[in-house]
Parts: C-alpha cells; sequence; structure tokens
C-alpha cells in the first residue's frame, strides 16, 4: 500500500503506531488475565468471564499482526514488553491488597474504557486513511473490549456483594 501525498504518508504513519500500541495493548491485557486467572479462587463467573476474554484477546493480537503485516509492518517488542511489564507489576500491587477482587474489578473496567477509546481512535484513523477492510477488522475488537466493559460494569455489584457476603463470614474474599 503506497500514498502518494503527505497526509496520506502521515495517516498511514499515524496508523501504524496506532495498530503497534493497539498491539502492546493486548498484550498489557493477556498479562493482566493470565496473572487475574491464577489467583481468582471464589469468583467462577469473573473466572469464566476472564478465560472468555482470554481468548478473544488472544484472536484481537493475531489480528493486530496480521494488519500490520498487511502495512510490511511487524509490532513493537520494546512497547510490548513495557506494557506486559506494566501489567505485572499492577497484577502484584493488587496482589497484595486485601480487596484484591475489588480493585482487579475497577481496574478492569478502567482498562477495557481505555482499550475501546484506543480502537475507536484508530478506526478513526482507518477511515481517514482509506483503510476500510481494517477499520472493519478494528471493528471486531471494539465490539469485544464494548461487550466485556458492559459485563463488568454490569457485575461491579454482583462481586461486591459477593465480596461483602465471604468477608461477613469469615471465608478468603479477596480473590
Amino acid at each position: 500500500m503506497t500514498m502518494s501525498d503527505g497526509g496520506s504518508d502521515t495517516i498511514r504513519s499515524e496508523f501504524i503506531t496506532g495498530l503497534r500500541n493497539a498491539h502492546a495493548l493486548e498484550k498489557q491485557a493477556r498479562q493482566l488475565i493470565e496473572r487475574q486467572l491464577e489467583r481468582v479462587k471464589s469468583y467462577p463467573d469473573v473466572a469464566q468471564k476472564l478465560r472468555q476474554h482470554l481468548d478473544e484477546t488472544n484472536a484481537q493480537e493475531e489480528r493486530l499482526d496480521q494488519l500490520l503485516a498487511r502495512f510490511d509492518e511487524s509490532r513493537s517488542v520494546l512497547k510490548d514488553m513495557a506494557t506486559q511489564f506494566m501489567a505485572n507489576m499492577g497484577a502484584m500491587t493488587h496482589a497484595m491488597a486485601d480487596d484484591e477482587i475489588l480493585k482487579n474489578t475497577f481496574a478492569n473496567l478502567a482498562f477495557e474504557n481505555f482499550e475501546i477509546a484506543s480502537y475507536r481512535s484508530l478506526i478513526s484513523i482507518a477511515k481517514a486513511g482509506g483503510f476500510s477492510q481494517e477499520a472493519q477488522v478494528l471493528q471486531q475488537s471494539l465490539n469485544e473490549e464494548l461487550a466485556m466493559a458492559k459485563w463488568i460494569d454490569e457485575h461491579v455489584d454482583d462481586v461486591t456483594q459477593q465480596y461483602l457476603s465471604l468477608k461477613a463470614s469469615g471465608q478468603k474474599a479477596d480473590r
């Protein structure tokens, strides 16, 4: 795919940067989910949804790899490594908390909304650059992120009430 004018070159460059950033975000998401799945014990609904979203995250990462390949580009290893490190540090910080499940729930909702904004911006850039097929691929990932954010939002009360119930009964409630 070649562009003839400077504006198109700028859009292409921004699109590639956005794809790399999204790829790094999906790497970060995968690390967060994997760390949480290692620890979540008392919340089977949360664990099931995390497993489902892990599959979606892996598919999103693959889609981004394919999009980058269409432009003869590759992911940014440095960005991927940095975001994975941040994800592991965040998971470790929450693991030390007495209310780990609540902190993870809040962080997951915030992270999903960050990904939603990222995909929306990337789709906007794709449309501006005339990359309509790529925008359709990205829309699939956006739809998955929207569904996950909605699920988390709809279950904050449930997770909180289950946490309180476990805590009140003297059971392990943090995860």
